[in-house]
């Protein structure tokens, strides 16, 4: 009888499939509870970036247009529209004092010396964010907003409000920079002045453009990316645009003037053997960067 009794509380010790299977059910949730907070996570730091840094950069420049009547390093005195206009020349002559009756249309053609972006700092290396990079102006953007009374966004943090310190998709620590500069009339990331974003993920770029465009597409729209070729071909125009296609360790072949149907796949945007010196694509390694073009509204 003692021998039947002990037997039966052996067999009663351990745990059913039943019990197994809710256990595992248990594990399941949790695990995707967590991949779906990662992504919320995520989520919620491109809205910061977007709201708090880039919106309030563009209302920035807006008001300083509105304030001074001039874009950002214009001239008050005989303003050409072109940001930094107050380095640019005509006729021979400064921008800023111009002699009247020139022989020239005062239009961004006839300007020489354009085209240089105003930052505080160069920040990234030329050329480290993808290709295209402008010359730096000598006007600093910080000293032009204080200047002229126009309160800065705090970026990150006194003295750096042109920044903003965000994590890549692998963890690591990444800066977005913001300048501005004047593009001329067919530049493929937008014509006109625009504000030069530097230091973007592709993920963050693509959500970025949805949100300001209502689609991704880096050649079409207000935001785009920086150093993509124009359409070539007649029969490109009012085509399609082309992708973000980079994901966080590879990239596209940005320099590619077709369609994205027909763009071949290169990785590196200015590295042909992967987004680190050594061509490593890790989930570990630092995610490749791109600089995008968001086209101002004056």
């Amino acid at each position: 009888m003692k021998s039947s009794q002990f037997s039966r509380r052996a067999s009663q010790g351990g745990f059913t499939l039943i019990e197994l299977a809710l256990v595992l059910a248990v594990i399941g949730l949790i695990i995707g509870a967590i991949a779906i907070g990662k992504d919320v996570q995520r989520n919620a730091e491109y809205t910061k970036v977007e709201h708090k840094f880039l919106e309030q950069w563009k209302m920035t420049y807006d008001q300083y247009y509105q304030r001074t009547g001039t874009v950002v390093g214009d001239c008050q005195q005989a303003p050409t529209y072109i940001v930094n206009g107050s380095e640019t020349s005509i006729g021979g002559s400064n921008a800023c004092q111009r002699p009247g009756r020139q022989a020239v249309a005062g239009i961004p053609n006839s300007f020489s010396n354009t085209g240089l972006k105003i930052c505080e700092g160069q920040g990234y290396a030329a050329g480290q964010t993808g290709d295209g990079d402008a010359v730096l102006a000598v006007q600093g953007l910080r000293d032009l907003m204080t200047r002229h009374g126009v309160r800065m966004p705090p970026g990150r943090g006194e003295g750096h409000e042109d920044r903003y310190v965000y994590q890549d998709t692998n963890g690591n620590t990444t800066e977005a920079q913001v300048c501005f500069q004047w593009n001329p009339s067919g530049t493929a990331s937008g014509a006109g002045n625009v504000m030069v974003i530097r230091g973007l993920t592709p993920d963050l770029a693509r959500y970025l453009d949805q949100v300001i465009d209502g689609k991704p597409d880096s050649r079409e729209g207000r935001f785009r990316i920086q150093g993509r070729a124009a359409h070539a071909q007649s029969t490109d125009a009012n085509a399609p645009g082309t992708a973000w296609e980079a994901n966080n360790t590879v990239a596209s072949n940005i320099g590619g003037s077709n369609q994205s149907g027909n763009d071949s796949t290169a990785i590196g945007a200015n590295n042909p053997t992967g987004a680190t010196a050594t061509g490593r694509q890790y989930d570990e390694d630092r995610v490749t960067l791109v600089t995008a073009h968001w086209t101002m509204d004056q």
